[in-house]
C-alpha cells in the first residue's frame, strides 16, 4: 500500500511559532522520516525548528529543484510506491504554490498516491487577504521579465487586463531587485492605479501598504531591497 504524500509548509522566514504552524502539522512534521525538499540544507533547519526526534542525518532527504530533470522526478515518488509516508517541504511557505514541489504532486496523483496539504502561511494569499484588492478574482503572474523593456510591457498588460476583469494582479521579485520593480511599477502605472507592497510577512518587521500610484510618488521609495515582497496591482 502507497504512502501518503504530506506537503508541509514551513514559515516565511524567522522561527517556527505555533501561530504561524498548527501543532498538528508540527506533529507530522516529527513523524516522518522521509522527505522531498527544494534545499536540503534550509530543511534540515526548519526540521530541528519542528523538534523532530529524528537524527537529522539519519533521514532519507531528495532534493527536487528547478533545475530537477523530468526523468529524475519518478524516482523520487518511489519511497511512497513502497510504502513510505512523504513529506515535501519548500524553501518558505507552502509547497506546490510557486515552487517545483508542484511536479511531485502531480506525478503522485497519476500514480494514484494520496495526497494531503496541510495548514500553514502562504505569502500570496495573506499579501492578497491584507491589500484590500479583489479577493474573488486574482491571478498570480510569478515573476515578470527581468529585461527592462519586456518588462514595462508586461506591466502595461497586467494593468490593462486588471482594469478590463476587474481582478488583481499579484507577482513577485528576486528580492535584491525589488527597488528597480518599485520604480519600474510607481513610474509606468496609471495615477489612480492601486499598487499594494507587502513584504516580510508573518516576521516582526511585516509591512504591507496599498496606496494609488498618485499617492506613491508623494512618499520616500519603501526600503524593499532584500527583503521578501508580494505586489499587486489592482486598476
Amino acid at each position: 500500500m502507497a504512502g501518503t504524500l504530506y506537503l508541509i509548509p514551513v514559515p516565511l522566514g524567522g522561527d517556527t511559532l505555533e501561530h504561524i504552524l498548527p501543532p498538528e502539522v508540527l506533529h507530522i512534521a516529527r513523524t516522518l522520516t522521509h522527505f522531498v525538499v527544494e534545499n536540503a540544507k534550509t530543511t534540515r533547519a526548519h526540521l530541528k525548528l519542528f523538534g523532530t526526534p529524528h537524527e537529522l542525518r539519519s533521514l532519507s532527504m531528495a532534493e527536487l529543484s528547478e533545475h530537477t530533470k523530468p526523468q529524475e522526478v519518478s524516482a523520487l515518488l518511489q519511497p511512497l510506491l513502497d510504502g513510505h509516508d512523504v513529506g515535501l517541504l519548500s524553501e518558505a511557505g507552502c509547497p506546490g504554490v510557486a515552487d517545483p514541489g508542484a511536479r511531485l504532486v502531480q506525478l503522485a496523483h497519476q500514480r494514484g498516491v494520496r495526497v494531503m496539504p496541510l495548514v500553514g502561511p502562504s505569502s500570496l494569499l495573506l499579501a492578497l487577504m491584507g491589500s484590500g484588492a479583489n479577493g474573488q478574482k486574482f491571478r498570480f503572474n510569478g515573476y515578470l521579465p527581468a529585461d527592462a523593456g519586456q518588462r514595462l510591457q508586461t506591466i502595461r498588460q497586467l494593468e490593462t487586463i486588471s482594469a478590463k476583469e476587474g481582478q488583481a494582479e499579484l507577482f513577485i521579485e528576486t528580492p535584491y531587485r525589488n527597488p528597480a520593480l518599485f520604480s519600474a511599477l510607481r513610474d509606468t502605472l496609471k495615477p489612480g492605479t492601486r499598487l499594494t507592497v507587502a513584504c516580510d510577512l508573518t516576521l516582526p518587521s511585516q509591512e504591507i501598504l496599498t496606496l494609488d500610484i498618485a499617492s506613491w510618488k508623494k512618499r520616500p521609495e519603501p526600503q524593499l531591497n532584500k527583503r521578501p515582497t508580494v505586489f499587486i496591482l489592482q486598476a
